[in-house]
């Protein structure tokens, strides 16, 4: 192993919910597909934080979310200004956390796609309203895909 890691070979990289402003109503991520991933990350990032948000994880039977579960997961955060520096894995209920108010905050959610129900390969991530300018962003970082290499079929479907 030369110790380099190449992000776009390895990882199948998801773009699920581009910079908004998440004031003024709920927004959830788009569905995507974790059936050939072995490993499911998501990143967070929060900017201008008007004021906390609840984000919360479902698994789901299909694309459209018809039939969906709000699941428990794990995740890391750095919940200080500006930081980088992730704090403990921690665990968290289905109900989902709320977040910090703080500016440029980084959620790392963890998600074991094995541990999705049987015939539930979706996922979503919802956030609630804030209720004040507050700026978000998610990417899933989809690991150990069954076909990666230099190119991948889409998990968004």
């Amino acid at each position: 192993m030369s110790g380099q890691f190449n992000v776009a070979e390895e990882l199948h990289t998801v773009s699920i919910i581009a910079p908004v402003d998440i004031n003024g109503g709920a927004v959830e991520s788009d569905y995507f597909n974790v059936k050939s991933a072995a490993s499911c990350q998501i990143v967070l990032t929060l900017g201008v934080t008007g004021a906390a948000t609840t984000f919360t994880v479902y698994e789901s039977d299909d694309a459209s979310g018809s039939n969906e579960t709000a699941i428990a997961f794990a995740y890391y955060a750095e919940t200080t200004a500006a930081g980088d520096t992730l704090g403990a894995r921690t665990a968290a209920t289905s109900s989902g956390i709320a977040t910090s108010t703080n500016d440029g905050l980084i959620y790392v959610i963890d998600v074991d796609p094995r541990d999705l129900t049987d015939g539930y390969p979706y996922l979503v991530l919802k956030l609630s309203d804030p209720s004040a300018a507050t700026l978000a962003s998610a990417v899933a970082l989809l690991g150990n895909i069954r076909h990666a290499g230099s190119s991948s079929t889409t998990a968004i479907t």
